[in-house]
């Protein structure tokens, strides 16, 4: 067994089934006979992989043509190993189609969304009482969470530190669009129970959110044993301090399988525009008895959108932060079309000085 490569949890072997494995995951997989085995990232640190196989953790590096590529794994990917230990060699050659994929933008010019983890079924998207708990911030998230495919979960962690618990949900529920909101004190065990209904064998779920929200009290609380470090409360903001600095994969107790990320300082919405919507239904909802198909929703005659705040029954901040959205979500997709021009023009000349090496390799 290979160790682990530092900064990610003590591996365990698992089957494959038990790691999430489906038969649309071995269809895939049947085109690498021989010497290739298929497994799951569990941890990554630069370029180097920690992988759960059906045999075992392995580490491994990835190949040159992934490289050329840019196509880095994630945790959460499933992919193919090629195993040749009689060189002492272990390389990610492939990477599985993926079921669902959670990006938020990044930063940079070309525009590229970040890949944060891959074959998630559900979300938990944590807050915590306190300054942490933002109604515009959930919003955000949930723009980019719906956008991946997977189920999304609002957890409000730290309940036990609010004066009235069942209050918590009220400030979150008006722009939760009917997603679930689970107030939850990882420290005490309160309202854990609650979260069991997503945590099925075999199913993935993923942690986000910002700095000190308790994502790393949750996975030791879930997990029965103190897996991830953890950091006491600030005195002077009362904000819990960041310990998570690697996305790695755990199996709960359950059998659920549950990836930790570091704390999200930045959100960026990327190119998630349907997840856009599907975070604000209420809005587009309304945006169907607009007088004009086009319509902003700012100041043209017959908004329904404008008539609904006018008359209190859409908030003016949800609105305003639709349009914050929208914007960022326009720019960002400007930013990526760009960013693809460069990257055609930067392929298309590695392929023509290929093409002449080519060439001069045919006189010699």
């Amino acid at each position: 067994m290979n160790p682990s490569i530092s900064g990610c949890g003590e591996p365990h072997p698992y089957t494959l089934e038990q790691l999430g494995w489906t038969e649309e995951h071995k269809e895939a997989f049947r085109k690498y006979p021989g010497p290739y085995i298929p497994g799951r990232v569990a941890c990554r640190q630069k370029t180097v992989f920690e992988v759960f196989t059906g045999s075992g953790p392995v580490i491994a590096g990835i190949s040159g043509a992934l490289k050329k590529l840019g196509r880095f794994p994630a945790v959460g990917d499933f992919v193919v190993i090629l195993n040749q230990p009689e060189a002492g060699s272990t390389t990610i050659v492939a990477i599985l189609p993926q079921k669902t994929v959670f990006t938020r933008g990044a930063t940079g010019r070309e525009g590229t969304d970040q890949v944060i983890a891959a074959n998630i079924d559900t979300i938990f998207i944590v807050t915590a009482a306190g300054p942490e708990l933002n109604a515009r911030r959930i919003e955000r998230y949930l723009a980019i969470v719906h956008a991946s495919g997977a189920r999304p979960v609002i957890v409000i962690n730290k309940s036990d530190l609010a004066e009235d618990p069942a209050s918590l949900t009220g400030t979150i529920i008006p722009v939760s669009s009917g997603i679930p909101v689970i107030p939850v004190s990882a420290m005490s065990g309160e309202g854990m129970d609650l979260l069991d209904p997503y945590l099925e064998p075999g199913k993935t779920i993923v942690l986000i959110g910002s700095s000190g929200v308790g994502k790393s009290t949750l996975i030791n609380r879930l997990l029965g044993e103190e897996m991830q470090k953890t950091s006491g409360i600030r005195e002077d903001d009362g904000k819990g301090r960041h310990t998570t600095t690697v996305r790695q994969l755990f199996v709960l107790n359950s059998g659920a399988l549950m990836i930790d990320n570091p704390g999200i300082r930045e959100v960026g919405i990327g190119t998630a525009s349907t997840g856009l919507s599907d975070a604000f239904p209420d809005i587009h909802e309304l945006a169907k008895s607009c007088r004009f198909s086009d319509c902003r929703h700012e100041r043209e005659p017959g908004c329904a959108v404008q008539e609904a705040v006018k008359a209190g029954k859409l908030s003016a901040a949800r609105l305003e932060n639709f349009h914050r959205l929208s914007r960022e979500l326009a720019f960002e997709q400007d930013k990526a079309e760009i960013g693809l021009v460069r990257s055609e023009r930067k392929r298309w000349k590695g392929i023509a000085k290929f093409g002449k090496e080519i060439q001069k390799a045919r006189r010699e």
